[in-house]
C-alpha cells in the first residue's frame, strides 16, 4: 500500500479569491513504513502573499521570485502522487487549492480524486477524540511526537510530522519483535522460550479499585461513542 502524506502552503485562505499554492511537501509511506522518498517544491504564484499568511509560514514574495510556476512542476508532482492514497490534515483545504491549480492549467488533468484517493486525518482525529483539540500541534502533544522544530508552518516539515502522527493514530509500530528477528519460515527454537521456575513465589494479585473500574467503564463508553456505538471490550 502506497500512501503520500501531503501538505501545502498558500498565499492566503481561499482560492476563489485568487490565492495560490506556494509550497508543496510530500513524504512517501509504503506498507506503513517511511521510505525516505519525498517531493518538495516552492512555487512562484504570480501574486502577492497576504501578510497574515507570511506570519504563519514565513515565505516571502522575494524568496519566490526565482521559483518555477505550477505549470512547470505539475508533471513531476502528478507522477509522484498518482495512484497513491493522499494523507492530508484538513484535506478539503489542500485538495481545493490543488484542484484550483489544475483548473487554471486548462488541461485534462481533472481533479485530485481522479488520480488519487484521499484520507483526511482531521476527520479521523475528530472521530477518535471528540470534543478535543485536533490541530497538528495538539495531536503531536497527544501522541508524544517531537515537533520542536516547527517554529513556523512548512509544507515538507508538516508532512513529515503528520506522517508520524498518522502512524501513531493508526496503530504505531507495524510489528513487535521480542528477542530479536527470526525467519518466519524457520521453526521456533526452544532457546527463544523463557520458562519460569515452578517454585517461584506467586505474584500478588491487585484488584482494581472502584474508582479505577469507573474510569475504565467511562473510557470504554467513549470508545463506543466514537466508533458508532461499538466497543469489543463491552461485548
Amino acid at each position: 500500500m502506497r500512501q503520500i502524506v501531503l501538505d501545502t502552503e498558500t498565499t492566503g485562505l481561499e482560492p476563489k479569491q485568487g490565492h495560490r499554492i506556494i509550497e508543496i511537501g510530500c513524504v512517501e509511506v509504503v506498507n506503513r513504513k517511511l521510505t525516505g522518498n519525498h517531493y518538495h517544491q516552492y512555487i512562484q504564484p504570480d501574486r502577492e502573499i497576504d501578510e497574515g499568511a507570511i506570519e504563519v509560514h514565513g515565505i516571502t514574495n522575494e524568496f519566490l521570485d526565482d521559483k518555477p510556476r505550477f505549470k512547470d512542476i505539475v508533471t513531476d508532482f502528478i507522477t509522484f502522487i498518482k495512484g497513491a492514497e493522499l494523507v492530508i490534515h484538513n484535506a478539503p483545504f489542500d485538495v481545493g487549492f490543488i484542484d484550483n491549480e489544475f483548473r487554471m492549467l486548462k488541461s485534462d488533468t481533472g481533479n485530485v480524486t481522479d488520480i488519487c484517493t484521499v484520507l483526511d486525518t482531521l476527520t479521523m482525529a475528530r472521530q477518535m477524540h471528540p470534543g478535543q483539540r485536533n490541530s497538528l500541534d495538539a495531536l503531536c502533544k497527544r501522541y508524544d511526537i517531537d515537533n520542536s522544530q516547527r517554529e513556523k508552518h512548512g509544507a515538507l516539515l508538516d508532512a513529515e510530522i503528520l506522517a508520524d502522527v498518522y502512524l501513531m493514530m493508526t496503530g504505531g509500530q507495524v510489528s513487535l519483535s521480542l528477542g530479536g528477528q527470526q525467519d518466519q519460515n524457520q521453526p521456533q527454537s526452544d532457546e527463544l522460550i523463557v520458562r519460569l521456575d515452578s517454585k517461584r513465589v506467586p505474584l500478588p494479585i491487585l484488584e482494581a479499585t472502584s474508582v479505577e473500574l469507573d474510569a475504565h467503564e467511562k473510557y470504554l463508553e467513549m470508545i463506543a461513542k466514537s466508533n458508532g456505538g461499538q466497543c469489543v471490550w463491552k461485548s
